[in-house]
């Protein structure tokens, strides 16, 4: 029975820790990105029209 329960646990949680784990790496890789991109970009008349 602990054997039943221990891989129901892991159903559960596991896909969550993984599809939050994704979504933090995603989160931190966009905002690296964006801030090289303003970086390399600076003094740029297009910077002025973006949103």
């Amino acid at each position: 029975m602990p054997g039943a329960i221990a891989i129901l646990v892991a159903l559960l949680i596991f896909p969550v820790i993984a599809i939050m784990g994704t979504a933090t790496i995603a989160a931190a890789l966009g905002f690296l990105l964006n801030r090289d991109a303003e970086q390399r970009n600076e003094g740029s008349e297009l910077l002025d029209v973006n949103l």
